[in-house]
C-alpha cells in the first residue's frame, strides 16, 4: 500500500513556502489598509461564502485576534445548510449590495473579500459597492484560476480587478491539485488551509502596526483560558453590542 500523507504535506508546506515568498509585500500593504482603518476608528470586513467563509471566520471572535473585525457571514452563503444552495446564491447579482448596506460598511473601513476563483457575482459585486463608499479592498484569491477564467457579473471584472491589494493563495486552477496514480481527478485542495496562514500573517503584521503606532489594539484571550471570559465580554459588550 502506498502511502501519500508525507508526500501531501510535502506538497503543502512547498505552498506555504511559496506564498510566503511571493505575498509578503502584499501583506505588509494589505496590513497598512487595515491598521490605518482601525486608528481611524473604523473596522475590518471579512467575507467569504461556500468554503471561503473558513477563512473569513477564522479572523472573527478569534483567540488572539482583533476585535476590530467584523465578519460577514450570511448562513445561506455557507455549505451547511443545504450542499448546492451557496454555489447558485453567490451566482446573483443584487444580493452583496444589500449586505454591504446592511452591515454599514464605511470610507474608513477595509474589507477582505476571499474568492478562489473571484469570478462569481456576489465577491465581486461586494468589491464593487465597498469601493463605491470608499473601502479599502483586499481580494484573497488563486491568481492562477482567476487570471484564466472569466467573470460572471456583469460588469465584466473579476474581483483581482476592483481590489486595492491581492494576496494570491498560489492554489491551482480548480484548487485541488494533489495527483495520485490510479486517478485522473485532483484531490487535495490547498486554498483554505493557505488561505488561513496568510490572514493570520495579516491580522499579527496588522497588529504589530498597532502596538508601534502607540495603539493598544483589544485582543481576544481564549475562552478556555481561566479568567478570559469577563476579559472578552468586555469586548464584546465595546465593539459588537448591537452590532456596532
Amino acid at each position: 500500500m502506498n502511502h501519500v500523507v508525507k508526500d501531501y504535506l510535502s506538497y503543502v508546506q512547498n505552498k506555504l513556502k511559496e506564498v510566503s515568498e511571493t505575498q509578503e509585500e502584499a501583506l505588509l500593504q494589505a496590513a497598512k489598509l487595515v491598521s490605518d482603518s482601525c486608528k481611524a476608528g473604523g473596522r475590518f470586513y471579512v467575507f467569504g461564502s461556500g468554503h471561503s467563509h473558513m477563512i473569513a471566520e477564522e479572523l472573527y471572535v478569534r483567540a488572539g485576534g482583533l476585535a476590530y473585525v467584523k465578519a460577514i457571514l450570511p448562513p445561506e452563503l455557507m455549505l451547511h445548510e443545504m450542499t448546492n444552495k451557496s454555489t447558485l446564491l453567490e451566482r446573483l447579482e443584487g444580493y452583496a449590495a444589500a449586505m454591504i448596506k446592511l452591515y454599514k460598511v464605511e470610507a474608513k473601513d477595509t474589507i477582505l473579500i476571499i474568492s478562489n476563483s473571484g469570478r462569481n457575482p456576489v465577491p465581486v459585486e461586494m468589491a464593487l459597492e465597498a469601493k463605491k463608499v470608499g473601502c479599502h479592498v483586499i481580494a484573497m484569491t488563486s491568481m492562477a484560476h482567476s487570471a484564466a477564467t472569466s467573470s460572471r457579473h456583469s460588469c465584466g471584472k473579476r474581483l483581482f480587478e476592483l481590489a486595492d491589494v491581492v494576496l494570491d493563495n498560489g492554489s491551482p486552477k480548480g484548487d485541488a491539485g494533489y495527483m495520485i496514480k490510479g486517478l485522473d481527478t485532483p484531490i487535495g485542495a490547498t486554498s483554505d488551509c493557505i488561505g488561513i496562514a496568510l490572514a493570520q500573517a495579516l491580522i499579527t503584521q496588522v497588529i504589530q502596526l498597532l502596538v508601534e503606532s502607540g495603539t493598544n489594539p483589544p485582543i481576544f484571550k481564549s475562552s478556555n483560558v481561566d479568567g478570559a471570559d469577563e476579559y472578552n465580554e468586555a469586548l464584546y459588550d465595546k465593539y459588537y453590542g448591537y452590532w456596532k
